[in-house]
């Protein structure tokens, strides 16, 4: 997902094979020159299913121009079937995106070179439970899983570093074959059970990229400290108030 946490040399071999019509799963399209966007802009990926597009502007052209085909998924959504898949659990019931387009059907996944709609989504199906309705997703398994560690041993079993546990984990036990990117292999032993987060027995190869790259998409830093003169004015009750009903809005999610 993204340019974080990802198995960047992974990604590049892939490029190097020159395989077509691949269909990815990935939390965004990343950037033009790096992660998942290096396959986008190869024009090796004929779909992408993902969250967003990030800040891959090559892709939003290319969807609009009908060269490749997205489809949306809401995050929490996505990652839950990825999950899904890897429990042996064909489909579930979520409220998320309820009485929306994901429900209703007919967002564009593929664009003609007209700017018509040439694959548009699938209405979702519902069902009602305590009076409350929810939407049917299917699980979202993979033939292939790419995924990053930070630490693995030489059965496989893996460590992840911060924000690299968001997907890689769920990701790993979705396909058939899962191949793990580490930055360091240890022996059988080596890693404590409980610092575990993915059991070897999930994992099929491992590569050894002992200085990956680690790429910042957009760096923040913190601002010099403002004089008091310069101080930021509280929010307003207004602003407190918007604030208070999308904290709201998505507890009920």
């Amino acid at each position: 997902p993204g340019i974080c946490g990802i198995p960047e040399a992974l990604l590049e071999g892939v490029r190097q094979t020159g395989a077509q019509n691949l269909t990815m799963i990935s939390n965004t399209c990343g950037i033009p020159n790096w992660g998942a966007g290096v396959l986008v802009r190869s024009r090796q990926a004929k779909r992408v299913i993902l969250s967003f597009l990030g800040n891959n502007e090559e892709a939003e052209k290319m969807f609009l121009a009908g060269e490749i085909e997205l489809e949306l998924v809401p995050q929490g959504t996505l990652v839950e079937r990825i999950r899904a898949a890897g429990a042996g659990i064909p489909a579930f019931y979520t409220p998320t995106a309820v009485g929306t387009v994901v429900q209703l059907g007919g967002f564009p996944i593929k664009f003609t070179k007209d700017g018509d709609v040439e694959i548009p989504s699938q209405p979702r199906e519902t069902r009602i439970f305590d009076g409350r309705t929810y939407l049917m997703e299917r699980a979202l398994p993979a033939d292939y899983a790419l995924i990053q560690a930070w630490k693995a041993d030489t059965t496989g079993n893996l460590i992840f570093r911060h924000t690299a546990r968001n997907f890689n984990p769920e990701m790993a036990t979705a396909a058939k074959i899962t191949i793990a990117e580490v930055e360091e292999i240890v022996e059988p032993g080596q890693l404590r059970p409980d610092e575990i987060h993915v059991c070897g027995v999930y994992v099929d190869r491992i590569v050894h990229n002992p200085n990956p790259q680690k790429r910042i998409e957009k760096r923040t830093v913190r601002k010099p400290e403002a004089s008091s003169s310069e101080t930021a004015k509280p929010p307003s009750l207004r602003e407190m108030d918007c604030r208070e009903k999308v904290a709201r809005r998505v507890a009920l999610e």
